[in-house]
């Protein structure tokens, strides 16, 4: 059990900092100002983080049954 959690603790660093690194980067490809960058951003943030966690949902409820 100790490498299930030892690889789940690079998840919980690397994994928000990709999600604001990847909105951002998007978003700045899209427009000029941080106004609009930022909106969405935090906009692509949230629809990651949704997806995200939909995929760990349907993950966990295949394993489970």
């Amino acid at each position: 059990m100790a490498p299930l959690f030892a690889s789940l603790n690079v998840y919980l660093w690397h994994l928000p900092v990709l999600i604001v690194v990847i909105s951002l980067v998007y978003s700045a490809t899209r427009f000029d100002r941080w106004g609009p960058i930022l909106r969405e951003a935090l906009r692509w943030g949230l629809r990651m983080v949704g997806f995200l966690a939909a995929v760990v949902v349907v993950l966990f409820l295949v394993n489970r049954f």
